[in-house]
């Protein structure tokens, strides 16, 4: 039996070019929020994309699994931000998710840089949307503030 299984629903009306959609999350939590290519690939004029909500995926998983294997070096963070850089790109000629660089600024008593490096190193392993995205190139980069 699986953990937790989460939806998600778009409606798009129109061509790829001059359409849009909508993006609902079962939960609501996430509200309606409209996509488009031109949001895609441009612009995004107040619009999302898969691309951002991939990244904003994968910026709060890897968080949760930072949390936890600080845990489980009995260290408990005070801070961590999080932010991951999804891009497409283009290959043989398709639209492709090729990369997710993660970059983790930490506040973490109790530690040093090198320690703190070790255990994101650990964390990118444990990350359940990073061994979704195992595919694709997927840097970390940290620093441990204070």
């Amino acid at each position: 039996m699986p953990i937790a299984v989460r939806t998600a629903q778009t409606v798009w009306e129109g061509s790829l070019a001059s359409g849009s959609g909508t993006v609902t999350g079962a939960t609501d939590a996430l509200g309606t929020l409209p996509v488009t290519w031109a949001a895609r690939t441009e612009q995004p004029g107040g619009k999302t994309s898969p691309e951002e909500l991939a990244a904003a995926a994968h910026s709060s998983c890897f968080s949760m699994a930072l949390s936890l294997a600080l845990g489980e070096h009995k260290l408990t963070p005070t801070k961590l931000t999080v932010e991951a850089a999804v891009t497409l790109d283009e290959v043989d000629g398709v639209p492709t998710v090729v990369s997710s660089a993660i970059t983790v600024n930490g506040e973490v008593p109790g530690t040093d840089a090198a320690s703190f490096q070790g255990i994101v190193d650990e964390a990118a392993g444990i990350c359940p949307i990073s061994r979704l995205f195992a595919g694709a190139n997927i840097t970390v980069s940290a620093t441990l503030q204070g």
